[in-house]
């Protein structure tokens, strides 16, 4: 640098920071030597502080406002008595301009799955993202623990870190929480309300202050997304075995309209008119179907027994699939098989609503005779 520059720069003496970034927290007034005129002006604009560096040492942080910077350490001492060594004086003095705006859409998330215990599924897998805001609050110790020397520092200098500081507060939060899985989603605001005081002091510890903090959403992986879809869909339909119905009497009609299906066959009329009277009556079997024109009269009704009561059948819930119909014999064969316990999901017609196994009093028999469960160390 010449002669000029130097006396330029000695001639320079309002001190400011026009920030034209969103991302700069820290900013060194630069001056040539560190050296600071005495009787400059330091302008502190808002959203702004100012930290004087005199001699390596943080002396004063400045607030919004204008200033005139008359000390006797001040750089017009380094002048005075520098002009001996050549314009290198052994005073020096810096400004740090820290950004104390609001700094938003910090974005966080969770890295891996969080491994947690849920009371309906069991073990889960569970990723969680979301957003804070942060914002300076203490510049020097900002300064002294983050920034250091650094002339210019941004805050995805640090983002990571801070990133990491918050899913490792959230995880601890989410697992002492206890809430179920499918409950979460009304939860947000009150884990982000319970999240944010434990994250402060670790921001605090920086100079930092957590502005804001928020759950954008919590979910589940897909394969378990999945299963409960499929779940859902069979409480919609309801009545399983009517829905197979309605589906068999639709695939006839299809059929018919194909000219390689029942009547391409041959079959002929009868054959499907029988067919269809057969469906017809397993969707309404109190109304018996009519018999052919050419069929034979039927003979006077004989006496005897009552028919032979049917035996109910059940339909039960195997790896998110329906499985059945069941008696009670094959409902037995399969609590032997350790497939069907008391939280397996069974219907049968007549119920409303899928139900737990254990809660229908006529199959606590099939378990009050279950054998126990295997040890462990066997």
């Amino acid at each position: 640098m010449g002669i000029w520059d130097k006396l330029r720069g000695e001639l320079i003496d309002i001190i400011e920071w026009l920030d034209e970034s969103r991302d700069t927290m820290v900013y060194r007034f630069p001056r040539y030597e560190n050296e600071i005129k005495y009787g400059a002006k330091l302008v502190v604009r808002e959203g702004q502080a100012a930290a004087f560096v005199n001699e390596g040492k943080l002396a004063d942080v400045f607030q919004p406002g204008t200033y005139t910077l008359e000390t006797q350490n001040l750089p017009i001492l380094a002048t005075l008595k520098g002009w001996k060594y050549g314009f290198n004086s052994p005073f020096k003095a810096e400004v740090y301009f820290v950004s104390t705006r609001v700094f938003t859409d910090r974005k966080w998330g969770t890295k891996n799955p969080i491994m947690l215990r849920d009371a309906e599924f069991g073990p889960v897998r569970l990723r969680a993202f979301g957003s804070y805001a942060v914002r300076v609050s203490d510049p020097a110790a900002f300064l002294r623990e983050i920034v250091g020397t650094d002339s210019r520092f941004t805050i995805d200098e640090f983002g990571e870190q801070l990133r990491d500081m918050v899913v490792s507060r959230f995880t601890d939060v989410l697992g002492e929480s206890k809430i179920p899985a499918l409950d979460l989603a009304s939860n947000y605001d009150e884990l982000a309300k319970y999240v944010a005081p434990r994250i402060a002091p670790d921001f605090a510890s920086f100079g930092l202050e957590l502005n804001k903090f928020l759950v954008e959403n919590i979910s589940l992986p897909a394969e378990v997304e999945a299963a409960m879809d499929k779940r859902t869909s069979m409480g919609v339909i309801g009545n399983m075995q009517q829905y197979a119905q309605y589906q068999s009497a639709n695939a006839i009609g299809d059929a018919a309209k194909n000219p390689g299906g029942l009547a391409g066959a041959g079959v002929g009329l009868g054959a499907g008119y029988m067919m269809a009277q057969q469906f017809g009556q397993a969707i309404n079997p109190a109304n018996p179907p009519n018999p052919p024109a050419n069929a034979p009269a039927a003979g006077p009704p004989t006496a005897g027994p009552p028919p032979i009561p049917s035996a109910i059948a059940y339909f039960i819930v195997l790896d998110g699939q329906q499985a059945g119909p069941f008696d009670l014999g094959k409902l037995r064969e399969n609590v032997s098989a350790g497939k069907l316990s008391r939280q397996t999901l069974v219907w049968k017609q007549g119920m409303a609503q899928w139900t737990a196994a254990g809660d229908l009093a006529e199959l606590a028999s099939l378990f009050a005779s279950a054998p126990p469960p295997i040890p462990k160390n066997s």
